[in-house]
């Protein structure tokens, strides 16, 4: 049975060890008068391990794990890299593309490897990024974003995390690594979404507290 104790007022779990992660979201929050933790602020909580064939499933499964063991409302991103040519792989796989040990580096030196023949003008791609936001009522919301590129031939930037120094936004000419934090989340899949879900944060929060 779920937890149905009330959300703390303006608290919100974030559903992520990701530092990259965590940056960027608590950026985006700022405006809103939320306070923000992360799975940081719980450590008996173990890994969340993602079970869905897309980002709306593994969005929705962390966040209702992270919102009915600590009984606050949970918000979870789930996003990847979909590329083209790759008949959108590494897609939900883009973490651990590189193996169950995988890390950027790894997870980048394999997606150049399998680019290695691919033109640029097929080089195509986008971040996506599924946001949800659940109530330990089982209250929730959801939103999507979208950020189009195109894989570069070799990393760019010492910025971001993730695929940011292989993808390049073709409307700035620049990798999202060689971006301020500030420019990246005003154009990114995970920007987009967050805002897409916030607008309609008062109704949820509502029914959140119902």
């Amino acid at each position: 049975m779920p937890d149905t104790t009330p959300p703390k007022k303006n608290t919100v779990v974030l559903a992520t060890r990701n530092k990259g992660k965590i940056a960027e979201l608590e950026a985006l929050l700022a405006g809103y008068g939320l306070h923000v933790l992360g799975l940081g602020a719980f450590p008996d909580l173990g890994e969340i391990e993602e079970t869905g064939t897309t980002f709306a499933e593994n969005a929705r499964l962390k966040a209702r794990t992270v919102a009915q063991a600590t009984g606050l409302v949970a918000l979870a991103d789930d996003s990847g890299l979909a590329v083209d040519a790759l008949s959108g792989a590494p897609g939900v796989y883009s973490a651990r593309y590189s193996g169950e040990n995988a890390t950027d580096a790894t997870n980048n030196t394999k997606l150049l490897d399998a680019l290695k023949d691919v033109p640029e003008p097929q080089r195509g791609c986008r971040f996506v990024s599924v946001v949800a936001a659940i109530a330990p009522n089982g209250a929730e919301i959801m939103a999507e974003g979208r950020w189009e590129g195109r894989v570069l031939t070799s990393p760019r930037g010492q910025g971001g995390f993730g695929y940011d120094p292989l993808f390049l936004d073709p409307e700035l000419g620049r990798a999202a690594a060689e971006l301020t934090p500030a420019e990246k989340n005003a154009r990114s899949h995970r920007g987009q979404a967050l805002r897409a879900l916030l607008q309609d944060w008062p109704a949820f929060w509502a029914r959140a507290n119902a």
